[in-house]
């Protein structure tokens, strides 16, 4: 069950990941990383986001003593326990999320530093089962629908997300390979 909104997950990873942080930090971050790109994640979201993480208590806020330099104090940010073990079943729940094509995905899989590989490659192997029953439902009712006989329109809304599916199995095959150590590519 998703608790955070995607922003939410990124900020509250990015603060896991610094140990302790500013807005400005992760919104640097954030830009260096690519977030923005498939994140949608505004400065405005970051502070919001910020701000809700903090009244859901999974993360503290601590204006530090020591200024240096001119303007204000940076307000510096850090993951608490309960902030630890709900960043955890978001990782996983992403990892297993249940779209062939979710950028929740992609938020699991740039959090994947912060929980066991174990729990991982878990999270990881029951998305290919379900990716795979997926498309096995879909073959299933291309055929009863009239299989190679259908117009050429009806087969690619078959085959488009056939083809999108079988493309995730083989990466996630890959990044559970890796993650067990196995072979690289």
């Amino acid at each position: 069950m998703k608790q955070l909104s995607s922003v939410e997950l990124v900020l509250l990873q990015i603060i896991a990941e610094s140990k302790q942080t500013s807005g400005y930090e992760i919104n640097k971050l954030i830009e260096q990383r690519g977030f923005r790109e498939w994140a949608k994640i505004g400065t405005t979201s970051i502070y919001a986001g910020l701000q809700k993480l903090n009244e859901k208590r999974l993360i503290q806020s601590d204006t530090p003593t020591d200024k240096l330099g001119k303007g204000p104090l940076p307000v510096k940010f850090t993951i608490t326990e309960i902030g630890k073990q709900v960043l955890r079943t978001e990782i996983i729940d992403c990892l297993s999320s249940t779209r062939e094509r979710d950028n929740r995905f992609d938020l699991g899989i740039a959090a994947l530093p912060l929980i066991q590989k174990e729990e991982a490659v878990e999270a990881l192997k029951k998305r290919y089962e379900f990716l795979r029953e997926a498309s096995l439902n879909i073959r299933e009712k291309y055929e009863v629908q009239g299989g190679e006989q259908l117009p050429l329109h009806v087969w690619a809304l078959f085959f488009h997300p056939l083809n999108l599916i079988e493309t995730e199995l083989q990466f996630i095959a890959q990044l559970i390979s890796k993650l067990e150590g196995g072979a690289t590519r």
